[in-house]
């Protein structure tokens, strides 16, 4: 399918020819549902933990006396039964990545870029450039394409001024090409591609 090529200054800058094996294929929501909940696991820190009966610090001592007391028997105060006692087959520090294959993986990026092509949100930038790193500059040429919330990805290698510009705009997010992810992608209402970021895709995905 063919799309206009646009400038950060809202201009035309010609049309580009995207591939439909890449930018039209069925859009399959369990297998972005797959891969978002693979992505987020990989980014669990893991790192909670309760701390069993041998971790709690106190007495070894039995509480009180097996019989003749009336009351259930204990043999220690560092059971769960007792306020500030161990907590029994709580959480400990643990990874929480599952392995997804690759093929599946290649499958959920192209569903995630036809679906935002599908919808009309994807938008093909002629190069992610900015002359300075003033973010108010930046703020002015997106608000006039109407850019509320939207991931650019660029090229191989972000231009310094237009990623620095960029860092403090909420809901803009930059990624270089090879950075381009499904959470990310589905995350932001729209998605803006360079040039590089495109050919680069087309050749990964095809």
């Amino acid at each position: 399918m063919k799309v206009d090529v646009v400038t950060l200054d809202n201009e035309k800058a010609g049309s580009i020819e995207l591939a439909d094996p890449v930018f039209a294929a069925p859009v399959r929501g369990d297998i972005l549902a797959r891969m978002v909940n693979w992505q987020r696991a990989k980014r669990r820190a893991g790192t909670h933990s309760t701390k069993g009966i041998s971790e709690i610090r106190g007495t070894t001592a039995k509480p009180y006396k097996q019989k003749g007391t009336g009351r259930a028997r204990h043999g220690s105060r560092r059971s769960p039964q007792w306020r500030g006692g161990s907590v029994i087959f709580g959480p400990r520090p643990r990874s929480h990545a599952h392995k997804l294959p690759k093929k599946v993986r290649r499958m959920a990026l192209r569903a995630a870029l036809s679906s935002k092509c599908a919808e009309g949100q994807l938008i093909v930038l002629d190069a992610a450039k900015a002359e300075d790193h003033k973010t108010a500059a930046l703020a002015e040429r997106l608000d006039a394409l109407g850019w509320r919330s939207v991931l650019i990805i660029g090229g191989a290698e972000l231009d310094a001024n237009f990623a620095r510009a960029a860092a403090n705009l909420p809901n803009i997010d930059v990624l270089p090409q090879q950075g381009a992810n499904v959470y990310d992608i589905l995350r932001r209402e729209t998605l803006v591609l360079t040039r590089d970021a495109v050919a680069h895709l087309e050749e990964r995905l095809s």
